[in-house]
């Protein structure tokens, strides 16, 4: 690990400050800091507590805080944090905070036992080392957690294609970035049964399960699973799909857990497309003199309803024509103030789309999300497919 480079200092500087002791300071704060400028440290900070700020206000009745007059206001919300904060520990960690904060208010405070003892109460040190057993605790849980959900989102990995399938004038490029470790969203592009040179069709799904984290992942993987072999059976797209809101139904918890979804079937031979949206943000086909076309027919989301029926649209791709997939993530990103992404711009940077590949293209719509979003942290699972014919 190289030491970065030196400024250059007079003489006396130098001697006092020894090229060795340096380049062990400048070792320690390229680990702390992970090489990491003070602007991106400080804007990662910035996310965390606007993120911390969110998770915990959730637990804040607001609606009694505004009851309070102004000059009291403060004091209700520290308290209810105090509580939010409290109540995400287990029992014997609230007894160790407690301490903790007891002995730090205690600390400094003189007991006078007569004229001539006065005692003084130190106990600032026990409460910093009962804090940092605190924070030892917790740091174990999440390191512990960290270590599994990693486990579990290389194996999600793997459900998923990390290279596009070859298509015959067409490219394909795609991306995905979890919320957390794991996501709830699905995207696939793969041929059921022969490939596009046996005259096979392509099918291209996006999919977005309800929820986030753990249990919509674990929904994702089943759906990856039900697909993938209803799609072996070669039926046509709509008796797939309808197969497919049966076995979801069977699992989501009385439709709590539904799972939105745009399916396609390419033939790469016709350029056609035959598609069903479930529910799902419509796709946009932004055609060579940029107008657009929204693929909105289909029917209600996965899940919901067992005996739900389906309606297949149609469209045509003709070389220099842009299919753009993507889930809720992208167009409900927001910014530091708060403010979405939403339609209009997702919908201006499609018709906006510079020359070149499917990866460019992608490249480009993702960045637009990212400029506008800044240094706020991700809300939810955002996933985008661009399928541009040539």
């Amino acid at each position: 690990m190289s030491a970065p480079p030196n400024v250059p200092v007079s003489s006396s500087s130098a001697s006092s400050n020894p090229p060795k002791k340096r380049g062990r300071l400048s070792n320690f704060w390229f680990r702390v800091s992970e090489g990491r400028a003070v602007d991106d440290l400080w804007d990662q900070f910035v996310a965390d507590a606007r993120a911390s700020y969110g998770f915990y206000g959730k637990d804040v009745d607001w609606e009694e805080v505004e009851s309070y007059s102004h000059w009291r206001r403060p004091f209700h919300i520290a308290r209810q944090f105090f509580w939010a904060l409290m109540m995400k520990l287990s029992p014997a960690r609230r007894v160790l905070l407690v301490i903790a904060l007891v002995l730090l208010i205690l600390s400094g405070f003189g007991f006078r036992l007569s004229d001539q003892v006065v005692m003084d109460t130190k106990t600032e040190s026990i409460a910093a080392v009962l804090l940092l057993l605190l924070l030892s605790l917790e740091l174990a849980d999440k390191v512990i957690m960290k270590r599994d959900l990693e486990i579990a989102r290389e194996i999600q990995n793997w459900l998923v294609p990390s290279q596009p399938p070859e298509v015959p004038r067409a490219e394909i490029a795609f991306a995905t970035r979890p919320q957390n470790s794991v996501a709830g969203d699905y995207y696939d592009a793969f041929y059921p049964t022969v490939s596009a040179a046996e005259g096979g069709k392509l099918l291209l799904v996006v999919a977005d399960v309800a929820g986030k984290s753990v249990p919509a992942a674990l929904l994702m993987a089943t759906m990856q699973a039900s697909l993938r072999t209803i799609a072996g059976d070669n039926a046509p797209l709509d008796a797939l799909v309808a197969r497919l809101n049966r076995y979801a139904s069977a699992y989501s918890l009385d439709g709590r857990r539904f799972t939105t979804a745009i399916l396609g079937s390419y033939d790469p031979a016709s350029g056609e497309l035959i598609y069903v949206n479930a529910g799902h943000n419509a796709p946009v086909v932004r055609r060579t003199n940029q107008s657009m076309e929204f693929l909105d027919k289909g029917g209600l989301p996965l899940g919901i309803e067992p005996s739900a029926v389906y309606e297949t649209g149609t469209v045509s791709l003709r070389a220099g024509d842009t299919l753009v997939m993507f889930t809720d993530g992208v167009v409900e990103a927001f910014n530091e103030s708060g403010e979405e992404f939403g339609n209009g711009r997702w919908l201006s940077a499609i018709r906006n789309l510079p020359p070149g590949t499917a990866a460019q293209a992608l490249q480009y719509l993702m960045r637009q999300v990212d400029d506008f979003v800044g240094a706020t942290r991700q809300s939810d699972d955002i996933t985008c497919l661009v399928f541009q014919c040539k």
